[in-house]
């Protein structure tokens, strides 16, 4: 029986100093590239942006008309400072002021600049430059100082994760040691100094892409999964971006600086924060075998998984809104930096038709929206409350579950239902009462930061867990015995009014199990949540019925 005992003091203070750490949620926002023919002017793009609740957006340049045209609009903007430009900024601390003035300055505070990223993916994509990136981002800075913008004005430069020798595990994340001492070193010292972080461009996409092999396609997404463990440090990996981001944490603080706190003294305080300035997933599209991956080795072209390709609507879709209900519900923190605040910005705004080396590039295909700024599937920045759950790590081992579980009991949560004939006593196991508890415990604490973790006993997943049980809340499944044709009818009926089933086709994550109950639940579900649960709406003349308990893997 799961019932509560008596939790063990230690685990009880350890807990609740984790959990009551409640912090603001860092920003999602978008890249705004424009390497399209065919792309809407910057006054449409804004209205869209306000239109979408999308409240910052990076540029690849610092575009005059872009920049006014997003004044007064109370978008938050970081510019950049092209590649080609680094040379004399670095020569020319006169260059450095002119170009602040003429770029920020004049559009500051109308226009909510509060970042310039001097050069995008140096080491990766001018390499001649190298030595001028650190003293560039130095002028600019001094520059921003003159003026009396550095408060409000941060200066950093997105790496390509190529800037790692090593990434896995992310313990054994390290930079490459051509540029580690040179260039690394000084850079972030300059970050902490300034206040700054260290910005990365970390794509999932492509590491999978190159190792389908070894990669699990859930793990690159941020679906649920069973997890990857760092056998060094014994922390789980729930998302391939997360172990991206630690190594980059790791990375830096094997910099060995003497003005940096490292992680043998416990207060990695003095490392600047890692905020993925681009990440995305492509909708469509192949992939170039040549250039090089985040890993640093080539991109290697894999044949597709059953015939399904790696880029597709629902993946993409998939990927995006886990960042979206990720960063919004306040969840940014890393394993190995927990309490982590980061913003994110997802690549890109548009599909861009003039990028990439073919019409079918992938490279063209990572927008959020056509060029006719139609999505290119759903999602939504509005929302102020995102559905999100607190399971059980079965990898936690059953004493640490157990000690988590009567902790979770003992404050706040309610575990009626999982005593001895409760509505979710069944099934009758650790790993499910855990989870009960532990969700009960989170949404008791209004999904707040840290209330999941329960000393790496417990984390959040943002789609609805299977065998889920919650008694004051209902779904609507497939009735079997109603038959095929019926089933077929009532799932084209979900779908065709107002069902999202964008997840059930071919390639979809939700594809298997192929059956027309597993299919007809999940769109009969889509459209019952999406009426309000309201009374009618999950009969499908007798199709379809109501349950309180997430359906099984089989019957999803």
């Amino acid at each position: 029986m799961m019932a509560p005992s008596r939790l063990i003091v230690v685990l009880v203070s350890t807990l609740a100093l984790l959990f009551f750490s409640h912090e603001e949620a860092g920003e999602i926002g978008v890249n705004y590239g424009m390497v399209g023919g065919d792309l809407p002017d910057p006054a449409s793009v804004v209205r869209l942006l306000r239109k979408s609740g999308i409240t910052s957006v990076r540029l690849y340049d610092a575009n005059a008309t872009v920049l006014k045209a997003l004044a007064n609009t109370g978008i938050k903007v970081m510019v950049m400072l092209p590649n080609h430009e680094l040379a004399a900024m670095a020569a020319a601390p006169s260059h450095a002021l002119r170009w602040v003035r003429s770029n920020v300055a004049v559009h500051y505070p109308a226009t909510q600049i509060g970042l310039v990223d001097v050069g995008n993916e140096v080491f990766l994509k001018d390499k001649n430059l190298t030595p001028q990136l650190v003293p560039a981002m130095i002028n600019v800075h001094a520059a921003l100082v003159r003026l009396g913008l550095d408060a409000a004005v941060k200066v950093s430069t997105p790496l390509a994760l190529t800037a790692l020798e090593e990434s896995w595990p992310p313990s054994s994340g390290r930079f490459r040691d051509d540029i580690a001492q040179s260039v690394m070193k000084p850079m972030v010292d300059f970050l902490r100094r300034t206040g700054s972080y260290l910005s990365i461009s970390a794509y999932p996409f492509f590491a999978y892409i190159a190792q389908p092999d070894k990669i699990s396609l859930d793990y690159a997404l941020g679906n649920p999964n069973p997890g990857v463990r760092d056998d060094n440090t014994g922390l789980m990996y729930h998302s391939l971006l997360d172990a991206q981001l630690d190594a980059t944490y790791f990375a830096m603080e094997k910099l060995e600086s003497a003005s940096m706190v490292l992680a043998d003294s416990k207060d990695t305080s003095a490392t600047p924060g890692v905020y993925p300035s681009e990440t995305g997933f492509p909708s469509y599209g192949r992939p170039t075998p040549t250039p090089p991956s985040p890993s640093g080795g080539a991109r290697r072209l894999r044949a597709a998984r059953d015939g399904c390709p790696a880029a597709s609507v629902a993946n993409a879709q998939a990927y995006n809104n886990n960042l979206i209900n990720r960063v919004l519900s306040g969840a940014t923190g890393t394993p190995y930096r927990p309490d982590a605040d980061m913003d994110m910005h997802i690549f890109a705004l548009f599909n861009e038709n003039l990028k990439g080396d073919r019409p079918d590039d992938v490279e063209q295909f990572f927008g959020l929206f056509y060029p006719n700024m139609t999505k290119v599937y759903d999602f939504d920045f509005h929302r102020a409350a995102l559905a999100s759950w607190c399971v059980a790590n079965a990898s936690a081992g059953a004493a640490a579950l157990q000690a988590a579980l009567d902790y979770a009991c003992g404050h706040g949560a309610d575990c009626g239902a999982i005593q001895p004939g409760g509505t979710c006593f069944e099934p009758k196991d650790k790993l499910a009462h855990a989870s009960y508890a532990f969700n009960s415990y989170y949404h008791h604490n209004g999904r707040a930061r840290g209330t999941c973790d329960f000393h790496g006993a417990a984390y959040v997943v943002y789609h609805e867990p299977a065998g889920n049980c919650d008694p004051n809340a209902s779904r609507c499944v497939a009735n079997a015995a109603a038959g095929e044709k019926a089933l077929q009818e009532a799932l084209d009926y979900a779908c065709a009014n107002g069902a999202d089933c964008s997840a059930i086709q071919r390639c979809g994550p939700c594809f298997e199990p192929n059956n027309v109950v597993a299919h007809a639940s999940y769109a009969f579900n889509s459209y019952y949540q999406r009426k309000g649960r309201a009374r009618g709406t999950c009969d499908f003349a007798g199709a379809g019925s109501v349950v309180y308990r997430a359906p099984s893997e089989s019957t999803r």
